[in-house]
């Protein structure tokens, strides 16, 4: 979207092959580089007009949310003062809170503090769990249900408010040079609220898989989470992912209505995420 605006867009990467789908852009450089060295953060921020901050992840050690949340968060922060970028556009997540019951949460509240405490231009971004052709969410119980007779979760009870990854995008490059933004902390929410049960039955059988869905209680579901921590590659669930669940994941104010100034609609999951999970979706033969 940025790119589709005319701006010139650089995008660091530990590996640039990792974003070789960007690299074809015509406005967007990839370049390769370790953004938790000082020195290169001040050499990326020189010459820009603006930062946003997208770096984050859902699964670790308290040290490693503290490294990559908050840490990076003042890193980048002071690489912009350093450089005199002005603007700095912000990743956040509905619930973030430094009292929260998980270290995901506490991290990312922390990473608020950092920014709201900044001299920048700053804009803080919630989403809820965010849905799109490639997301990691709806697709991994698709792909679960393909293989599994049942579908046993934990939290089955708790309440999520998908955002089409569309909508968060535009909020991010609308509120660019928007001066009302300035300032703000946004929650990005879907019009309607869903439990996770609801969720997975909607993403199994969208995907042509229906199952059912079996909720586990919680000492069995934390069970359930550890084992799947010690499973080779990025866990599909971990105990801070439970903990994270003890809050319900929906907008502050019900029924949701975007900020008018991000200029976007609240789109709805279904129509969208029906054609991606059934195959459907344009981008799927690739």
């Amino acid at each position: 979207q940025l790119v589709g605006r005319g701006c010139r867009v650089l995008v660091p990467s530990r590996r640039r092959a990792s974003a070789r789908h960007l690299i074809m852009l015509p406005t967007c450089e990839v370049v390769e580089a370790s953004v938790h060295d000082d020195a290169t953060l001040q050499r990326l921020a020189a010459g820009q007009d603006a930062v946003i901050n997208l770096v984050g992840i859902l699964h670790g050690t308290e040290a490693a949310f503290e490294r990559v949340h908050v840490a990076l968060t003042r890193r980048i922060l002071a690489a912009c003062a350093g450089a005199k970028v002005h603007r700095y556009l912000h990743m956040s997540a509905l619930g973030a809170d430094p009292n929260g019951p998980s270290m995901y949460q506490r991290s990312k509240g922390r990473a608020e503090q950092a920014v709201r405490e900044s001299t920048l231009a700053w804009t803080i971004f919630q989403p809820s769990v965010i849905f799109g052709a490639e997301d990691s969410f709806l697709n991994m119980f698709a792909r679960l249900a393909a293989i599994a007779p049942v579908l046993p979760i934990g939290g089955a009870a708790v309440k999520f408010q998908p955002v089409w990854v569309e909508d968060v995008a535009r909020a991010f490059v609308n509120s660019l040079d928007s001066e009302a933004t300035v300032g703000k902390a946004y929650e990005l929410a879907g019009p309607k609220v869903y439990t996770l049960r609801e969720l997975v039955q909607f993403a199994s059988g969208a995907a042509g898989h229906r199952r059912p869905v079996v909720a586990l209680p919680d000492g069995i579901a934390r069970l359930q989470a550890r084992l799947m921590e010690f499973a080779p590659g990025e866990p599909l669930l971990s105990r801070d992912n439970l903990d994270s669940m003890k809050r319900d994941n929906v907008a502050s104010r019900q029924p949701y209505a975007p900020a008018p100034e991000l200029g976007i609609t609240a789109t709805p999951m279904e129509p969208e995420a029906s054609l991606y999970l059934a195959g459907l979706h344009p981008r799927s033969r690739f």
